[in-house]
């Protein structure tokens, strides 16, 4: 297998996605037709027998790495095809069972399970629940200790953690999961952080440092201020808000050939521009549109606006001929 993190970007081939969804098959044959399809004797599960068979679940694969994501009802999920694997059981209470031990998961938790000996899942109610998939054992080395990271409960509030989860849900949120996602670059961040969520060597810890915390602190800081370009936004916030100094958010900026307020004056434009040039915002004052897109300044929104894109935001208004 090719190592996830030494590809180079244009060897990437589009992802293949997997969408599998029970609820289109008779009810009877669920189980036999998931196992036909997807599991053989290597992924095997057991649906409760207070529930049927439900899981509507899409399996995104790429070289070095599988991400899925859905629902499913209660269950055990049995693991036994060599694969790692970093569970989160995101709306139920779950039992993880590996190397003779149990581990119980509250929502937000997540458990790691090695693809070197079986292990099992059971999520005890129907629920939301991702998996990051490493091939054939390709995570594990990258650990410090196999037998202190796989087949323990991970609390949802570890910061390595959350960080893996908010780099995840940036990529979901921006379309990046798609035929455009999963470059190599990004599959290394992800093996990075999740290295780090469950104890990294300390050679993989060195390198994270220098790649993957970086790439998804910087996510998450632009994932905050877009959550809030319409408030007052100032460097110190954002950096108290993730329990950063500004000083290492400005370095962050940097290393994108940006600044914080740039990045900021940017959004806000293209945010104001979407909507000049949108008929659903045909009832806003053009300053309305301004003051929602963060800018309290109205002379200074209308420099900013024709420095950036040659026009006035009212000659943008009036001039597009495709209006949506």
């Amino acid at each position: 297998m090719a190592d996830a993190t030494t590809q180079s970007p244009q060897a990437a081939p589009l992802p293949r996605v997997i969408t599998i969804r029970t609820e289109e098959w008779p009810e009877r044959d669920r189980l036999a037709m998931f196992r036909e399809r997807f599991g053989g004797d290597l992924v095997r599960v057991q649906p409760s027998p207070d529930e049927p068979l439900q899981i509507d679940v899409t399996l995104t694969k790429v070289p070095g790495l599988g991400f899925l994501s859905g629902r499913r009802s209660a269950l055990c999920s049995e693991f036994a095809d060599g694969n790692d694997r970093l569970i989160f059981s995101l709306g139920s209470e779950a039992l993880a069972k590996q190397l003779g031990r149990e581990a119980a998961l509250h929502p937000g938790d997540a458990v790691a399970l090695s693809g070197a000996d079986s292990g099992s899942m059971t999520t005890l109610r129907s629920g939301p629940i991702a998996t990051l998939e490493f091939p054939q054992g390709a995570l594990v080395p990258k650990l410090k200790d196999v037998g202190k990271s796989c087949g323990l409960s991970i609390p949802g509030n570890s910061p390595a953690l959350r960080l893996l989860r908010s780099y995840l849900s940036a990529l979901h949120a921006s379309g990046d999961l798609s035929a455009l996602a999963f470059q190599p670059l990004a599959v290394a961040h992800i093996y990075d952080l999740a290295a780090l969520a469950l104890g990294a060597s300390r050679e993989a810890e060195e390198i994270a440092e220098h790649r993957g915390i970086r790439v998804a602190r910087l996510q998450a800081l632009k994932a905050t201020i877009l959550e809030n370009l319409e408030r007052e936004l100032s460097l110190g916030d954002i950096a108290g808000r993730h329990g950063l100094s500004p000083r290492y958010v400005r370095m962050l900026f940097e290393s994108e050939g940006t600044c914080f307020t740039e990045f900021v004056r940017e959004e806000r434009l293209q945010r104001a521009r979407s909507k000049l040039l949108s008929r659903r915002f045909d009832h806003l004052l053009i300053s309305e549109i301004a003051y929602t897109a963060g800018f309290n300044d109205l002379s200074y929104f209308n420099r900013a606006f024709r420095r950036r894109f040659g026009r006035s935001p009212g000659e943008v208004r009036q001039g597009h001929p495709f209006r949506f």
